[in-house]
């Protein structure tokens, strides 16, 4: 672990050397490369240096305890030596998980899209209430959240909705959430107070930027047509909702949010190359066994990932056996202790396997 620390830091000085010379300067593209990639080593150093600084004190402490005859300097060393033992043995804990792989779409906004599943009205009334909780937590950590695409029902809630959040690295968090989230609690629409259980499902896509994914004008068919909303009223009279099917894969998208249809292409661009990307990942993923070992962030939508009980006033996050009584918190959008714990379980299987 010592040598790759060692050879982080010898990158770490090297791009700092590479990102100071004027003629990287000159050269804005090659200078923000080598910028992200040393702002991304620069976590990994500070804790390394911050490790090498306390174990020099702790040896230094060590060596005053073992061989200085005065009672008072031994006293002080034994101090010094009960404050800095924990901190090397909780650095020792945190610098492997700093040399995990990361994950290349961590820093990346995401596409978010909840579709109502099984139970109709009130699938679609729970896909309302997650779409709040992550605008919710959007705003707590103060990222911003625009609404792409949405088909609302007439009582409030959504049979599909799309939106985007960007933020430092949303999809660093939200990826946890890609899954079925399943619901169990007295419809509104019930009359005899029973409960019923109620599905719908999440998918987080990264958002591709326009050099990761080409996309030929040729294999794009694109439409337009009138905007409408609930009950089938018109948004507006022209034709700036857009339809965009991209021909090779047969993945379809649109967007009716905004009223300039320019603006509507915009924002069912940014969705069809998030879609084509994370079509190419999962391709490439199902071949590799590797991936599909943990439940926890594995992005299969086919998984019951979690379920909002109502009547307990509880959550259960299924993949980690997690279970927070604190229902009303977590729709208000306090998803930090559900997605630390999720955080914590994949950095723990990750180091399993590179055992």
């Amino acid at each position: 672990m010592l040598d790759k620390l060692h050879a982080v830091e010898e990158k770490y000085r090297e791009l700092e050397s590479l990102i100071s010379d004027p003629a990287v300067l000159a050269d804005m593209p090659k200078w923000q490369k080598l910028s992200r990639e040393h702002a991304q080593l620069a976590p990994v150093v500070e804790k390394y240096r911050e490790y090498k600084k306390v174990r020099e004190g702790l040896l230094e402490a060590k060596a005053i305890f073992d061989d200085n005859p005065d009672a008072d300097m031994r006293r002080l060393a034994e101090e010094e030596i009960a404050e800095l033992r924990p901190r090397l043995e909780a650095l020792e804990r945190e610098l492997p998980i700093l040399l995990l792989p990361k994950d290349p779409n961590d820093a990346k906004n995401v596409i978010v899209e909840i579709r109502g599943g099984v139970g109709g009205e009130e699938a679609a009334l729970f896909a309302g209430d997650l779409f709040r909780m992550y605008a919710r937590y959007a705003e707590r950590r103060g990222w911003r959240v625009d609404v792409i695409d949405k088909n609302a029902t007439e009582i409030g809630g959504f049979k599909e909705i799309a939106f985007s959040v960007d933020g430092a690295g949303a999809y660093s968090f939200l990826k946890y959430e890609s899954g079925t989230h399943r619901v169990q609690r007295v419809p509104v629409t019930e009359s005899s107070g029973r409960i019923h259980t109620s599905a719908v499902t999440v998918a987080v896509l990264p958002e591709a930027e326009e050099v990761e994914v080409e996309i030929a004008p040729a294999d794009l068919r694109i439409d337009t047509y009138c905007a409408s909303g609930a009950g089938g009223q018109y948004v507006n009279r022209t034709e700036t909702a857009i339809r965009i099917t991209h021909l090779p894969t047969g993945i379809v998208v649109q967007c009716q949010d905004e009223k300039s249809q320019l603006k509507n292409k915009e924002k069912a661009m940014r969705v069809l190359r998030a879609r084509i990307l994370e079509a190419a990942r999962e391709e490439q993923a199902a071949t590799v066994a590797a991936d599909r070992k943990s439940q926890v962030g594995s992005g299969d939508r086919s998984e019951r990932i979690r379920t909002y009980n109502f009547p307990q006033g509880r959550v259960t996050d299924h993949r980690i056996g997690l279970t927070l009584h604190k229902l009303a918190a977590v729709l208000d959008g306090d998803l930090d202790e559900l997605l630390a714990a999720l955080i914590t379980a994949d950095q723990a299987e990750k180091l399993r396997q590179a055992e």
